[in-house]
């Protein structure tokens, strides 16, 4: 099934007052955003789409898919679901290479695995400064490594359709260039954070307070300016730490950039 849009029907916040956002539709190619204060109930949005929830969670939410309520084999087998979740604290346990995990992963997925390998990791090395070889173990990867792995992963591999992102800001990726990349590979991308440069990225995003959704903000065109901005400081500073990570000393020439100086 093409899934083309999640709608949330909102239900009640923490003090069991109604959400002032009543619906929100999220539509295929969107990179939607999820802002708010810690404990406002980010977390529990992107759980309550994660269960595709009928009700039946402490917020009382549904969630449809192409305006219809989710069969029950899609909302309980996790293989029928769809949706994939991406966090900054994840990490690979197994034992295998970097070209065995890609394999196995593309096999399961019943793709043809001729050339998958390579492109996965072209993607991957574009989001991350620590370059991954096929023949590196999963379990000595770092983090930004890991995370640019499991984007890449998502973007060609993976057929999950919803894609839930936590907090990646922390993540030592291309954070702009990773939400693009899902985005357009037609996904639906939903993306809590309290980075601005994620923030300003998304087309609207929802505000989180006391457990409940209460506005939608639509991204304006200046903001769209601003987050690129930002962007160009952000990249920057990953190239700063990359300089500091492999011994090399820094400068004040070095913060002479154009976004930083404004020229």
């Amino acid at each position: 099934m093409n899934i083309e849009e999640i709608k949330i029907m909102g239900g009640f916040n923490k003090f069991g007052e109604s959400e002032k956002v009543k619906e929100l539709v999220v539509k295929r190619g969107e990179i939607f955003g999820v802002v708010g204060p810690t404990g406002s109930g980010k977390s529990n949005l992107i759980s309550d789409i994660e269960q595709l929830a009928q009700g039946d969670t402490p917020s009382n939410r549904k969630i449809l898919v192409n305006g219809n309520v989710p069969d029950t084999e899609m909302r309980r087998d996790p293989r029928k679901r769809r949706i994939a979740q991406l966090s900054q604290n994840m990490n690979f346990l197994a034992d295998m290479t970097v070209e065995e995990f890609l394999i196995m992963h593309a096999k399961s997925r019943g793709m043809n695995s001729e050339g998958i390998v390579d492109k996965v990791i072209k993607l991957a090395n574009n989001l991350t400064g620590e370059p991954i070889e096929k023949d590196y173990n999963l379990t000595i990867l770092s983090g930004g490594q890991s995370r640019s792995l499991m984007v890449a992963d998502v973007a060609v591999i993976s057929d999950s359709p919803i894609v839930l992102i936590d907090e990646i800001e922390n993540a030592g990726i291309k954070k702009h260039e990773a939400l693009e990349l899902l985005a357009g590979c037609g996904k639906i991308v939903m993306v809590i954070t309290h980075d601005p440069v994620l923030a300003l990225m998304t087309t609207r995003r929802v505000v989180m307070r006391n457990g409940g959704m209460t506005e939608i903000i639509e991204t304006t065109e200046e903001e769209k300016e601003v987050s690129q901005r930002l962007s160009e400081i952000d990249s920057w500073m990953l190239s700063m730490r990359e300089k500091v990570r492999h011994g090399e000393k820094l400068n004040l020439k070095d913060i002479e950039t154009p976004a930083v100086s404004g020229n």
